[in-house]
C-alpha cells in the first residue's frame, strides 16, 4: 500500500497579510494543510524561538513546508532544482517574496475573477484593504478598490482565510 504524502504545514500568524495570502493561495487551489500558529507578538515574538529558526532560519512568517522541504525567502535555490509539479506555485509565491500571487492566479483566472476589469493581482488586495481599514485609512476616494474587495470577500476561499478564522485569532477578533 502506498502512504499517502503528509499535507503541507503552513506556520503563519493570523493577522501576517503575506500568511494570508498564502493562505488564500491554498484555499484557491484546493490544497489541505495543517496550521502551526506562530506568534509575532507573544513572548517577544515566537518567530525569534530556536523551535522555529529552525523551521526557518529568516525568523519571519509564513513558511510553508512540503515534502519535507520548508519554503520561505531564502530557499528559493533549492525550489528550482525541484521539478515536481504540485510546487511550482509555491515557488512563484516565494519568488515574489509571498507578494504577489498573479502568476499563480493566471492559471485559474476564468473562475476567480470578479469583472472583465479585474486582474489577477487585484487578489492579493485583500490584505491590503483590511491593514488600511484597521488602521483607519480613508478608503472613500477608491470606490473601485472598495468594490472589488467586497467582491473577493464573497468567494470562499477568502472567507476561510481571513484572519478572523484562523485558529490563532484571539477570541475578541474572532468573525
Amino acid at each position: 500500500m502506498i502512504s499517502a504524502a503528509p499535507k503541507p504545514i503552513l506556520y503563519s500568524y493570523f493577522r501576517s497579510s503575506c500568511s494570508w495570502r498564502v493562505r488564500i493561495a491554498l484555499a484557491l487551489k484546493g490544497i489541505s494543510y495543517d496550521l502551526v500558529p506562530v506568534n509575532l507578538l507573544k513572548d517577544g515574538g515566537q518567530q525569534f524561538s530556536a523551535e522555529f529558526k529552525a523551521v526557518n532560519p529568516m525568523q519571519q512568517v509564513p513558511a510553508l513546508k512540503i515534502d519535507g522541504i520548508t519554503l520561505s525567502q531564502s530557499n528559493l535555490n533549492v525550489l528550482k532544482q525541484i521539478g515536481e509539479k504540485k510546487t511550482e506555485w509555491a515557488q512563484n509565491c516565494i519568488a515574489s517574496g509571498f507578494q504577489a500571487l498573479e502568476q499563480i492566479l493566471q492559471q485559474t483566472a476564468g473562475r476567480y475573477c470578479v469583472g472583465d476589469e479585474v486582474s489577477m493581482a487585484d487578489l492579493c488586495l485583500v490584505p491590503q484593504v483590511s491593514n488600511a481599514e484597521r488602521f483607519k485609512v480613508d478608503m472613500g476616494p477608491y470606490p473601485t478598490i472598495m468594490r472589488i474587495n467586497k467582491a473577493l470577500l464573497e468567494l470562499e476561499a477568502f472567507k476561510v482565510s481571513h484572519p478572523s478564522r484562523q485558529p490563532d485569532t484571539p477570541a475578541e477578533l474572532r468573525a
